[in-house]
């Protein structure tokens, strides 16, 4: 697969989000207004993971200028804005973008206004580009159950009217995945479906509490790699993997490429999406993803098209932008 195929092919990302995606361009508008200036090198070191990040915790520590400018309508509306335009220059047809609305009600806003906020931004971008967007609203796993809680009953408000989907985000290997049950739990009552980051720190047993829960997604999983009986269980059960290769490596999630595990997955009929995950702090885009699977021999056309087929199908768009998405791809190969 040479660059130019996988920059013009239909694409769909899963795994994203608003706060480490912002633009330096957008980050820096906002942070001016907030009083803060930055000159362009000293701001990009803030925002982008360093090429020997150590850790999650280390690559977490990017989100914190971003989160500083969310705290307004308007900072809000332009950061989601901005991402949906970006990513529909590149082709990528829909956009699951997840955020912690907790984290941006510092300044007065309710939850509802600040996800309604985002809304207006992507809104505003499918108007101009044609992309297609669901929300997904993460709990924060070192936030108390409370406030999580209280941020999902006010987000299930909003469900079907942007929100499609909630989530549990944060540093996993601080707080596992068995400490969240009764969030999830609430998430069934809500009838609110969800993804579930899980694997991302070398912990196997972080998937089987995420499937357990009863997640119909998994944000990263690479710690599924080498469990045959745990990929099994994916693969009958129809869990959807969300591969996000360049933010894996800055992690620390896999070593090098030489063992990642998305032929692995892939062989064993796990469905599997590519994914950004942080398009700023990774200094990566959708087409990038891609090529790094390609360059790697574990990327061509054909298995691509079975990956655009599985991301609509685990996508939690509704069913009828789950079949315009699929038509309007079938369409693109009509001899």
């Amino acid at each position: 697969m040479n660059r130019f195929v996988a920059y013009n092919m239909p694409k769909i990302d899963l795994h994203c989000h608003l706060d480490g995606s912002m633009s330096p361009a957008v980050t820096g508008r906002l942070l001016k207004e907030l009083g803060e200036e930055y000159g362009p090198k000293e701001l990009e070191a803030l925002l982008s993971a360093p090429a020997d990040c150590g850790s999650l915790a280390e690559y977490l520590e990017r989100f914190d200028l971003p989160i500083r400018c969310l705290q307004t309508k308007e900072g809000l509306k332009a950061a989601a804005f901005d991402l949906a335009s970006a990513a529909a220059s590149e082709h990528v047809v829909y956009l699951e973008v997840r955020f912690a609305p907790s984290f941006s009600v510092s300044r007065g806003l309710s939850v509802e206004e600040v996800i309604d906020s985002v809304e207006s931004g992507l809104f505003a971008a499918r108007e101009q580009t044609g992309i297609r967007t669901g929300i997904i609203v993460c709990g924060m796993r070192h936030l108390d159950m409370e406030t999580n809680l209280a941020m999902l009953a006010a987000a299930r408000e909003l469900y079907g009217c942007g929100v499609v989907a909630c989530d549990m985000a944060g540093d996993e290997r601080a707080f596992p995945n068995a400490g969240y049950g009764e969030f999830f739990a609430a998430a069934k009552r809500l009838g609110m479906p969800f993804t579930i980051h899980a694997g991302e720190c070398g912990s196997r047993e972080s998937i089987r509490d995420a499937v357990a829960f009863g997640a119909s997604r998994i944000g990263h999983g690479i710690a599924m790699g080498g469990d045959k009986e745990l990929i099994r269980m994916c693969a009958e059960q129809k869990i959807g993997v969300e591969m996000c290769p360049t933010s894996n490596l800055q992690t620390k999630a896999v070593g090098d490429f030489s063992c990642y595990p998305f032929t692995e997955f892939y062989e064993a009929g796990v469905p599997l999406s590519v994914n950004t995950d942080n398009r700023t702090v990774s200094g990566t885009c959708s087409t990038d993803e891609f090529m790094r699977l390609s360059d790697n021999g574990m990327m061509n056309e054909r298995i691509s098209e079975r990956i655009f087929r599985e991301s609509v199908e685990m996508s939690f768009a509704d069913p009828d932008t789950k079949h315009r998405l699929m038509t309007e791809y079938n369409n693109l190969f009509v001899i």
